[in-house]
């Protein structure tokens, strides 16, 4: 591939993911900011690219694509690199674990995140449905630590795949916005195979150009910080 790719991102969001596949893959892209302190995400001119008003999109020869495994099966497939090859024993399970990653995990953290997206803005009623998806997310990484543990090579080895991105991310958004001050349940080093794909992440380049782009400090998955970006915001 020698063209130059459009990232629409905020910092340590969604689009963190795509960064780190760019980046991986050592592909040309610039990137555009989508300021969410002016909610840039519902703006017309955005929701032309993606009707979700959801981060990211990637601007591509291809088209304009969003959703974010669809995004990173699609710089896999154009790459040939980050995945599996197609008819080998591993294939399958990593397509399961990537679209579980995408559709249930992210899913469930999103409407931790975000609860008045599905009941309103009663805040007892959110308070039910986060206490509803902080126990789904207990069950989602018990799940994938067992996963990822019985079918070595999926992440955490050599050559890295897709997931050996999307999983630090997952960890460190569950840190960070679920494992809250008042409510201290989760602790990393008690699921190994997971804490082993974290470290493994934070000694590549990848993750160390993502660092200084959107300021994820110096152990962003393992140990993480809020974001301090030298532009947006995160939240």
């Amino acid at each position: 591939m020698t063209e130059t790719l459009r990232l629409h991102y905020a910092p340590d969001n969604a689009s963190l993911i795509i960064r780190l596949a760019l980046e991986e893959l050592g592909l040309p892209y610039e990137t555009a900011l989508v300021d969410r302190r002016n909610k840039a995400q519902h703006s017309k001119a955005y929701l032309a690219l993606n009707p979700n008003g959801t981060i990211p999109v990637l601007e591509t020869s291809d088209g304009t694509l969003f959703e974010t495994a669809a995004i990173l099966m699609w710089l896999s497939e154009k790459t040939g690199k980050l995945s599996p090859e197609p008819g080998t024993p591993l294939r399958g399970a990593f397509l399961k674990w990537m679209f579980w990653c995408s559709n249930t995990f992210q899913i469930d953290l999103r409407y931790f995140f975000y609860p008045e997206k599905c009941i309103g803005e009663d805040e007892a009623h959110q308070a039910q449905v986060r206490k509803m998806f902080r126990q789904r997310i207990e069950t989602d990484l018990d799940m994938l630590e067992h996963g990822l543990s019985q079918t070595p090579g999926l992440a955490g080895a050599e050559p890295p795949t897709l997931l050996d991105l999307y999983v630090p991310c997952l960890v460190r958004w569950t840190t960070l916005y679920v494992d809250t001050a008042d409510q201290r349940w989760f602790e990393l080093g008690q699921y190994p195979t997971l804490y082993s794909v974290c470290a493994r992440a934070e000694g590549r380049a990848s993750t160390l150009a993502a660092q200084n782009a959107e300021g994820l400090g110096p152990t962003p998955f393992t140990a993480p910080k809020l974001a301090t970006p030298p532009e947006g915001s995160a939240t």
